[in-house]
C-alpha cells in the first residue's frame, strides 16, 4: 500500500466530519440520561495566526472531548473569540483600518488554521465577544448586577498618559512612562466603574478548598491574592489631637515601632498638603509611579516628615514621627501603618534611609536579647518577645493576643479581618470594548439604559486618530435623552475591561442564541465546566473574576451554582532555543542551519550563538509557524508530538527532529494496518475471542492489547497524555513482534491500537479504521473495554536513584516496558527536585528492580 498521505487524508476526514455534523452538541432532550462532559479551553484572542501554544492547548482539550464522546458522554466542546482589546485599536490608529474589520478578518484566518488541526469542536456555537449579540447580553448582566448593588461608581487612582490622554493599564507603564507616547505617567483620580468582588472575599477564599481538581499552585496563588489577614485595628493620638486609625497583622511588634507612615493618598496627607508646598510636591513625585502594587513595592522607599508625632498607645510620652511614605497603599487596611524596622524588610530599608531606630523585639529561641542585633535583613521568624516591657518572654502569638486584649479593653483597638483583594476596577477609557449601559443626566444623576434599548452599540465610524477615547469625540454617540426625565443627557463613554467578556462566556456557550443572557435549562445541565484548560498566567485575574461572576449571576438569579470550573488543568509552555547573530539581533529558526554541532546563518559561514530554550515569542523570534509544520508533516504528527514529548503540565521543547520521529510513527501505524495479512473479520466482542490456550504468541498479544486498553484509558482520564502515548508505542511493538499470532488476535490488537490512538491522531485513525474494513467512522465507534483477566499481573516496587542517591520509589506492573518505566520514573516528585531542571544524561532501567538516572 502507498505511503500514508496526510494532506489528502486530513482534508477528506475533516470534510466528512463537518458534512455529518458529528461534533454537534446533543440537544438537552437527546442528552437526557447520558453522563455529560463540558470540555473548554480558554478561548483565544484573534491576533491573526495561531501559535504552537494554541496547538498544544487545543490538542489536549480535543483529546479529552473525543475520549469522552467515545465513552458515551454527551459532550459540549465549543470555540469562540476573546475579541475586544487594545491590539485592534492600535491597528486602527497605526494602520487606518476599522478594528471590527481587522478583528473579523483575523478570526476567519485563525478559524481556518484551527480547523486544520482536526479539532472536534461544535463550530455552530461559535461567537466573538465583539458580536453585538454577545455584548448585548453582557450589558443586561451589568444592569442586573448594578440593581443588586454589585456594581458602583467611585473615584480611583489611575495611570494617566498626558500625551495620549488616556488611562493606561499597569502593564502599559514602563519605567514610569507610557508605552506608546513615552510621556511620564501621572497618577490621577477619575470616576470609575467597579464590580463589588469584595462582597465575596470570604466565599471565594473558603471555596478554594472544595476545588479538588484544581492545581494546588493555582489555589495557593488565588489564596494569596485574596490575602485574608487577621490583625488589629487601633488608634494613635497625634500631636494635633486627631486620632489616626492603623491596621497591623503584627501587634506583637508594637514596642519595636520607630515611625508611623501615611499613604500619599490618605485624607490626612491631603489635608496637610494644602498648607505644605513641599509635601504637595512629594505627593506629585509619588504619583509618577504607576498604580501597580508590584511597581510601588520595587520603587525606592521615599518618605516625608510631616512634623506631626503619634503617641505610643502604651506610653503617651513615647512620640513616633509621622511620615508620608510612597510604599503605603491607601487601598489596604486604613492607608496608615506603624513601622517596625527590625521585623519587616520594607520598614527596615526605610528606617536605614532616614536614620530611624531599629529595635529588635522578637528574638530567636536561644539567642541573648542583649546581644541580638539586626543587620541588612529584617528578622521575620519565630521567637520570644524582648525589649517589650510587659510582653517580654511571650511567644509571638501570645503577644499578639495580649496587645489586642489590652487595646480592646482601653477602647482604642479591635481584632479585625482584612483582605488584600480590592474591588474590580472595570472601566476602560477605550473605544473597542463593550459599552457600559449607563447615562449621565444633570437632573437625575446616573441612570441605567432601559433594557429595551440594548444593546448600546459601538459606532461604525470612530476616528482613532484623535487623542483620548474616540467615543468622547464621536459627534452623536454621547448625545442621548435621559430615560427618566426626558432631558438632554450624556452617554457613558467608558467601556468594560476585556476580562469581563471572558468572565461568563463559558455560561453563554451552553446556549449562545438565547434571548436572555442565560438559558436556565441549558446552564443547569452543562455547568460546571468539567475540564477547563489554559495557561497558568491566568491563575489569578481571569479565573478569580470568573468565580466572582458566577457568584454574582447566582445572586441575581441567572445560575444556581457558585463555581464555574470543576476541573482545571494548566498546561506547560512550548519552548524553543533562541538564535542571535554577531550583532546581537535575534534570528528566526528558518535563518539558521546546523553543521558539525554548530549553528550558522543559512548558506554562509557566519556562526550563530545558540541560546537557551525559552517560551516561543515574536520578540525572541524563536517561533515556528504551525501551518508550515502541518503542511510538511500533517496535523496528526504535530498533535502526537505535543502530547508525547513531556508531561502536559510541564514545558515542551519544540524540535523538528522530534516531529520527524512522530511522522515516522504515523507511517509505522499505517503500515502495521495496511500490510497486515490473514486478519479475521472485524471484531464484534473483544472479550470473547476464541483463542487457544496453547497459542502463547496470540495469548501474549491479547494480554498486551488489553493492558494497553487499561493503561491508555486510565492515563487519558488522568490527563497523562505522554504516558498514554508511551503505552501505544509499547502496543505497536507488541504487534510487530507477533506476526505469527492468530488473525483474530492481530485484528483485535490493530483495532485497539487505532481506537486508542483516535483521540490523539484522529485522521490517521479514520483512515486505518476504513482500511480495516469498517463502514462506520472511528469517531462513531465506542471506546474499547479491557478484560481484567488479561491485565492482572504482579506489581513490583521500583526504587529510583539520581546520581547514586535514592530519590523515589513507585509501584508498577511487573515486566512493564522500559520506556514506560523511564517515563514514570522521571515524573516522580523526588526525581524532579533532584534534577533541578537538568536533562538526564542517561537513564538505566534494571527490569523489575531499580531505575538509575545520571544527571
Amino acid at each position: 500500500m502507498a505511503r500514508y498521505n496526510a494532506k489528502e487524508s486530513e482534508k477528506h476526514w475533516q470534510q466528512e466530519w463537518e458534512a455529518r455534523a458529528l461534533f454537534a452538541t446533543p440537544t438537552l432532550e437527546a442528552a437526557a440520561g447520558q453522563p455529560k462532559c463540558y470540555v473548554l479551553e480558554m478561548f483565544p484572542y484573534p491576533s491573526g495566526r495561531i501559535h504552537m501554544g494554541h496547538v498544544r492547548n487545543y490538542t489536549m482539550g480535543d483529546v479529552i472531548a473525543r475520549f469522552k464522546r467515545a465513552q458515551g458522554f454527551a459532550v459540549l466542546h465549543p470555540m469562540g473569540w476573546d475579541a475586544f482589546g487594545l491590539p485592534a485599536e492600535n491597528a486602527a490608529r497605526d494602520g487606518g483600518v476599522n478594528p471590527r474589520d481587522w478583528t473579523y478578518a483575523n478570526i476567519d484566518a485563525m478559524r481556518a488554521e484551527l480547523k486544520a488541526l482536526g479539532l472536534a469542536i461544535d463550530w455552530s456555537r461559535e461567537f466573538a465577544t465583539c458580536d453585538p449579540g454577545y455584548y448585548a447580553q453582557q450589558q443586561k448582566l451589568f444592569l442586573a448586577f448594578y440593581k443588586a448593588g454589585l456594581v458602583y461608581r467611585s473615584e480611583a487612582d489611575v495611570n494617566w498618559d498626558p500625551v495620549d490622554m488616556t488611562v493606561l493599564a499597569n502593564e502599559q507603564v514602563i519605567d514610569g512612562r507610557g508605552w506608546r507616547s513615552g510621556a511620564i505617567v501621572e497618577r490621577r483620580k477619575l470616576s470609575q466603574w467597579f464590580f463589588r468582588i469584595t462582597a465575596f472575599s470570604e466565599e471565594l477564599l473558603a471555596a478554594l478548598d472544595t476545588l479538588e481538581r484544581w492545581p494546588e499552585k493555582v489555589r495557593l496563588m488565588q489564596k494569596n491574592w485574596i490575602g485574608r489577614s487577621e490583625g488589629l485595628r487601633f488608634q494613635f493620638t497625634l500631636s494635633n489631637s486627631e486620632k489616626l486609625d492603623v491596621f497591623t497583622t503584627r501587634p506583637d511588634t508594637l514596642f519595636g515601632a520607630s515611625f508611623v507612615a501615611l499613604s500619599p493618598e490618605h485624607p490626612l496627607t491631603q489635608e496637610l498638603a494644602k498648607t505644605d508646598a513641599k509635601l504637595e510636591a512629594f505627593i506629585a513625585e509619588c504619583r509618577k509611579t504607576g498604580t501597580a502594587e508590584a511597581e510601588i513595592e520595587k520603587a525606592e522607599k521615599l518618605g516625608y516628615d510631616t512634623g506631626l508625632t503619634a503617641a505610643h498607645p502604651f506610653d503617651p510620652d513615647w512620640k513616633l514621627p509621622v511620615m508620608v511614605a510612597n510604599f503605603v497603599l491607601m487601598g489596604y487596611g486604613t492607608g496608615a501603618i506603624f513601622g517596625c524596622p527590625a521585623h519587616d524588610q520594607r520598614d527596615l530599608d526605610f528606617a536605614r534611609k532616614y536614620n530611624l531606630a531599629v529595635t529588635p523585639v522578637v528574638v530567636p529561641e536561644g539567642e541573648d536579647p542583649k546581644s541580638f542585633t539586626i543587620g541588612k535583613e529584617a528578622y521575620t521568624g519565630p521567637g520570644r518577645l524582648a525589649n517589650s516591657r510587659f510582653l517580654d518572654g511571650f511567644t509571638v502569638d501570645a503577644a499578639k493576643d495580649e496587645v489586642t486584649r489590652r487595646l480592646d479593653a482601653a477602647g482604642i483597638g479591635e481584632r479585625t479581618v482584612n483582605y488584600r483583594l480590592r474591588d474590580w476596577l472595570a472601566s476602560r477609557q477605550r473605544a473597542w470594548g463593550c459599552p457600559i449601559p449607563m447615562i449621565h443626566c444633570e437632573t437625575c444623576g446616573v441612570v441605567p439604559v432601559p433594557e429595551d434599548q440594548l444593546p448600546v452599540k459601538l459606532p461604525q465610524d470612530l476616528d482613532f486618530q484623535v487623542h483620548g477615547n474616540p467615543l468622547d469625540a464621536h459627534p452623536t454617540f454621547t448625545k442621548v435623552t435621559c430615560p427618566t426625565c426626558g432631558g438632554a443627557a450624556r452617554r457613558e463613554t467608558d467601556t468594560l475591561d476585556t476580562f469581563v467578556d471572558s468572565s461568563w462566556y463559558f455560561a453563554r456557550f451552553t446556549d449562545p442564541f438565547a434571548a436572555d443572557p442565560i438559558n436556565h435549562d441549558a446552564v443547569n445541565y452543562w455547568l460546571p465546566v468539567d475540564q477547563y484548560i489554559g495557561g497558568i498566567e491566568h491563575a489569578i485575574l481571569h479565573l478569580l473574576y470568573s468565580r466572582f461572576f458566577t457568584r454574582a449571576m447566582h445572586e441575581t438569579g441567572f445560575v444556581k451554582l457558585d463555581e464555574p470550573f470543576a476541573g482545571l488543568f494548566t498546561q506547560g509552555m512550548v519552548t524553543h532555543e533562541t538564535y542571535t547573530g554577531p550583532d546581537g539581533a535575534y534570528l528566526l529558526p528558518d535563518q539558521i542551519e546546523k553543521r558539525d554541532g554548530k549553528a550558522f546563518l543559512t548558506a554562509s559561514d557566519t556562526e550563530i550563538t545558540v541560546g537557551a530554550s525559552e517560551k516561543m515569542s515574536k520578540s525572541k523570534k524563536n517561533v515556528v509557524p504551525p501551518m508550515r509544520m502541518i503542511e510538511s508533516y500533517g496535523a496528526d504528527a504535530i498533535r502526537w508530538f505535543m502530547l508525547s514529548d513531556s508531561p502536559p503540565e510541564r514545558d515542551v521543547d519544540w524540535s523538528e527532529s522530534g516531529v520527524e520521529g512522530c511522522w515516522r510513527f504515523v507511517n509505522r501505524v499505517w503500515r502495521l494496518v495496511t500490510e497486515a495479512e490473514g486478519l479475521e473479520h472485524p471484531v464484534v466482542d473483544r472479550l470473547k475471542l476464541p483463542i487457544s490456550a496453547d497459542d502463547e504468541i496470540s495469548q501474549s498479544l491479547r494480554a498486551a492489547t488489553h493492558k494497553a486498553i487499561a493503561a491508555v484509558t486510565d492515563d487519558l482520564a488522568g490527563l497523562r497524555f505522554n504516558r498514554a502515548v508511551a503505552a501505544l508505542y509499547t502496543l505497536a511493538n507488541a504487534i510487530s513482534d507477533a506476526a505469527k499470532a492468530d488473525g483474530s488476535a492481530r485484528r483485535e490488537a490493530l483495532e485497539a491500537l487505532v481506537l486508542l490512538a483516535a483521540p490523539m491522531m484522529p485522521h490517521l485513525a479514520e483512515s486505518c479504521w476504513r482500511a480495516l474494513g469498517h463502514e462506520k467512522l472511528v469517531v462513531q465507534s465506542p471506546w474499547p473495554r479491557h478484560d481484567p483477566a488479561l491485565t492482572s499481573s504482579n506489581q513490583v516496587v521500583l526504587a529510583v536513584q539520581v546520581n547514586g542517591k535514592r530519590r523515589a520509589e513507585f509501584s508498577i506492573a511487573k515486566d512493564t516496558d522500559a520506556k514506560i518505566v523511564e517515563t514514570v520514573a522521571l515524573e516522580q516528585e523526588g526525581v524532579i527536585r533532584a534534577l533541578e531542571g537538568k536533562t538526564p544524561k542517561k537513564v538505566i532501567v534494571v527490569p523489575n528492580r531499580i531505575v538509575n538516572i545520571v544527571a
